[in-house]
């Protein structure tokens, strides 16, 4: 049975003996990060399932938990003692759609970062993955307290998307 248009077709379960798997632009990239995270949240009812639409809610910090803005500011001027660029406007564009997934990528001398923002529209989920990779002693002295705060900011970020989506 073929199914409607517009729509993917169920889920089969796998083979006897495969494993599942795992698959994001932002492991494409980075296939043995020094950090990995993932986060998967339902979407509302009614919500659009553009990656590329979500990717840019999500990230519009200036949208955001005035505290994730906060962050970001101290982020700005706390970077310089180490030796690191602020950095620049354009960290979180969308650089690439593929599917069901947007990537952000930047890269820059202390560390490589991948973000892939997939929606599986037959499931109704968002699904944010991070992937980083560290460059020398400054990429692991930036990354040490962020490693701490991301998922935390992550989870910020995307609930406000989310909230903002239920609101229009």
């Amino acid at each position: 049975m073929t199914p409607p248009a517009g729509t993917a077709p169920p889920a089969r379960p796998p083979a006897p003996g495969a494993s599942p798997a795992f698959v994001s632009l932002a492991l494409r990239d980075l296939p043995r990060p020094d950090y990995c995270d993932a986060l998967v949240v339902p979407l509302p009812p009614g919500a659009a399932t553009d990656p590329a639409a979500w990717a840019r809610a999500v990230f519009d910090v200036r949208r955001g938990p005035r505290w994730v803005l906060a962050l970001l500011a101290v982020r700005q001027v706390a970077v310089r003692a180490l030796g690191v660029p602020p950095a620049p406007r354009d960290t979180f564009v969308v650089r690439e759609v593929q599917g069901e997934e947007a990537l952000l990528a930047f890269g820059d001398r202390h560390l490589d970062f991948r973000v892939g923002v997939g929606v599986d529209a037959q499931r109704r989920l968002l699904r944010v993955v991070t992937a980083v990779r560290l460059h020398g002693w400054r990429g692991r002295a930036y990354f040490a307290p962020v490693r701490l705060a991301h998922p935390v900011v992550t989870r910020a970020l995307v609930r406000a998307a989310v909230r903002r989506s239920v609101t229009r």
